[in-house]
């Protein structure tokens, strides 16, 4: 295998000097460069020590997963300036084929990493875990007749091979999947008579064959399988190549052209759902010894190249780590989170969460607090009969969703309910159509997103009238969170419940717009794009200039997804030149450059990658001791800005102001999941130096009185 990775880094790791330098003089960093050192880190998890071996196969999987994303939608997109010659200049200064090189070099120096890590020392931790790869070859006579009896009922009547010649057109191959591409010939004929066809291994076949011996987990995987029988699907016919590949196809369609006022939207993005299916080659995996003349077949067919291909010497998609990751001895081997604990100041003596929240505003923090408290409420709302409405922005839902379940009900039982579902939510298109459709029966108010703007924003208000009172109380629920009950025991996301009409207010009238056709006044308590969010920032951005200039405390923290958006990098940028400290906490990509001389002294760039994934959006601008601080579900990008509905709300408890800070603090003293970025773009990883601090347990133990010192500058 070494020998392998040896000759592929030789073909693939030349060295372009002068275009690095380019790159790096910049003032800014490649989006899509800056993603890739993302990747990097989360594959950096599966190579802790003190993990055990299954939960490396997570991250790994995490990784494989990220990619697959990563080529269908930013490669997708470079391809779209590419193939229609478009032009297009990459936050490095390289124009779009340049650059093409430039990443796909680094992406091959990268799973030239990946595969070695798995081959050199992730097999061999499963082997003393007693699981084991194996072929149909391995195998005792008694194992083989039962494979082959598995083959023959289960999997041969499945399989078609797809003739390619001068009578069969070059058949459409699916993405993301295993496809045999075999050359075949009859007897001595010439070359001439040799014929190429492909077999698409089916997705719903599991991808191992497991089998338990004693105490030893044997997986045999199923392309192996497929092979070891291929002959049965060739009869009378000589085999010459037998070649596994997986294809990524460009995913990244627009929706410009889709009109919203068409009274056959949803068919229409069903249409443009089914275009991934037949989108561009952007990728080939290909195994070790692949034909050559079926990659040059495969290059001609699809208009690619050499850094197209990634070769791999063991398996292919390393996605399949999921399947075994539910064996029985990985599932009580792998980490179990803690008991999550209450809210920090919610203390509801058993009092109905409809009547508790009149008094308290609660601040949930995910995954440390359950999302159960919003989820009763919802569900009590759905059947209270003093409960008047329930309005929500969905974007991503869980499969099996308590969310809409609820929803459906309170429809069933005579209230108005309103729901934007968000059907342009990338990946999730087909799930959320069919929820919202089914919620729409139910007698929802349904509105399917808002025209070619995303609606990202996580809201939801729910109307109740007051039995005592000629009044009607505003529950409002504000995250930075999908409402998605499973992803919320693994994301870290900060929701604010509320009954406070300041909140109420700004909510209502958002719905109003959303759902309407109504131009809203000036917020008081939220920041919505497309309108201002960009310009209120950098307001906020300039009074910590003017502060610092004028001799008054100052300093900016925020701590999101994603940092994109020029024009408010510009903005830190000036304010560090002016002297002021900024402190930013970005999970993913990061188009800022830290600590360059003359541009960015001031400012510092951590990344947060653990167990959880970072989530929460918080910006901190420190006011002269009266700190200004904003959650929502918005990063710093141009997409949030200009193509997005999103939404920042303000704090304004103390108490909750202080554990916003305190939010803050930890991920600034983290130094097991952090990493710093240095003005190239390359990160390290924190030196642990003293006492480990981990926000990812740290959390499950933060107190009243320590959140009541917490500060930042």
């Amino acid at each position: 295998m070494f020998s392998f990775l040896k000759k592929i880094s030789k073909f693939f790791k030349f060295k372009d000097k002068r275009v690095d330098a380019d790159v790096l003089k910049s003032r800014y960093v490649s989006r899509d460069l800056s993603w890739l050192k993302f990747n990097y880190r989360v594959f950096d998890q599966a190579k802790v020590e003190n993990r055990g071996v299954f939960d490396k196969l997570k991250f790994m999987a995490i990784t494989a997963s990220n990619f697959d994303e990563f080529f269908m939608i930013r490669v997708g997109s470079l391809y779209n300036y590419i193939d229609y010659k478009k032009d297009r200049t990459d936050y490095s200064g390289l124009k779009a084929e340049p650059f093409r090189k430039k990443l796909f070099k680094d992406i091959q120096e990268f799973y030239e990493e990946f595969y070695t890590y798995f081959e050199k020392v992730l097999v061999p931790e499963l082997k003393k875990q007693k699981v084991k790869f194996v072929n149909p070859h391995d195998l005792d006579e008694t194992d083989k007749a039962n494979l082959e009896k598995y083959y023959k009922t289960t999997i041969h009547p499945m399989l078609t091979p797809m003739m390619m010649d001068a009578y069969h057109a070059f058949p459409i191959l699916n993405n993301k999947v295993l496809i045999f591409g075999v050359i075949s010939k009859i007897g001595n004929f010439t070359k001439a008579e040799q014929r190429i066809s492909f077999v698409q291994i089916p997705q719903n076949i599991a991808r191992f064959y497991v089998l338990e011996k004693g105490e030893t987990t044997l997986l045999i995987p199923i392309e192996e399988l497929i092979r070891w029988q291929i002959y049965s699907l060739y009869k009378n016919v000589d085999i010459e190549s037998i070649n596994l590949f997986r294809i990524i196809r460009n995913g990244d369609f627009a929706m410009e052209d889709i009109d919203d006022s068409d009274t056959d939207f949803i068919n229409e993005m069903r249409k443009k759902i089914n275009t991934r299916r037949t989108g561009r080659v952007v990728k080939v995996e290909v195994e070790s010894g692949f034909s050559k003349e079926i990659e040059d077949l495969l290059k001609k067919e699809w208009n690619i190249d050499d850094f197209n291909f990634v070769r791999t010497p063991n398996l292919l998609d390393y996605t399949c780590f999921w399947q075994i990751l539910k064996l029985d001895k990985a599932k009580t081997r792998t980490y179990q989170p803690p008991e999550r604990v209450n809210p920090l100041y919610y203390d509801n003596n058993n009092q109905p969460i409809l009547e508790y929240l009149k008094e308290h505003d609660i601040m949930l923090h995910h995954p440390y607090n359950s999302m159960e408290i919003f989820l009763n409420l919802l569900e009590s709302a759905a059947e209270d009969a003093n409960v008047l409405s329930i309005k929500i922005t969905i974007y991503r839902l869980a499969k099996d969703s308590r969310i809409t379940k609820a929803l459906h009900r309170a429809a069933e039982l005579g209230k108005h309910v309103s729901v934007l579902f968000e059907v342009k939510a990338r990946f999730d298109e087909e799930n959320n159509i069919n929820q919202a459709q089914w919620l729409q029966k139910a007698g929802c108010f349904v509105i399917y997103g808002l025209g070619n703007m995303k609606t990202h924003t996580k809201l939801c208000l729910i109307v109740r009238k007051d039995t005592e009172a000629d009044t009607v109380t505003r529950y409002v629920h504000m995250s930075s969170g999908n409402y998605n009950e499973v992803t919320s025991k693994i994301y870290t996301d900060l929701a604010l419940l509320s009954t406070k009409e300041h909140y109420a207010n700004d909510v209502s009238e958002f719905f109003n717009v959303i759902t309407g056709h109504s131009q809203p006044e000036q917020y008081k308590y939220l920041i919505a794009p497309p309108e201002n969010m960009r310009a209120e920032l950098i307001k906020l951005v300039n009074a910590e200039i003017a502060n610092h200039k004028n001799g008054l405390a100052s300093g900016i923290v925020v701590k999101i997804n994603s940092l994109q958006d020029l024009q408010f990098i510009d903005a830190l940028y000036k304010a560090s030149q002016e002297g002021v400290k900024i402190k930013l906490i970005i999970r993913g990509m990061c188009c800022l450059r830290p600590q360059r001389a003359g541009l960015s002294e001031n400012i510092t760039v951590r990344s947060i990658v653990g167990e959880f994934l970072e989530h929460t959006r918080l910006f901190y601008f420190h006011n002269n001791n009266a700190p200004i601080i904003y959650g929502g579900s918005a990063d710093a990008m141009v997409r949030s800005f200009d193509r997005r509905v999103e939404s920042l709300y303000l704090i304004t408890e103390r108490n909750l102001c202080q554990e916003a800070i305190n939010i803050l603090v930890y991920n600034l003293k983290d130094n097991v999941n952090a990493y710093e970025m240095d003005e190239n773009g390359d990160y390290t990883k924190v030196d642990t130096g003293g006492e480990p601090f981990n926000i990812h347990t740290e959390f499950y133990k933060v107190s009243q009185e320590v959140v009541e010192h917490a500060k930042l500058f």
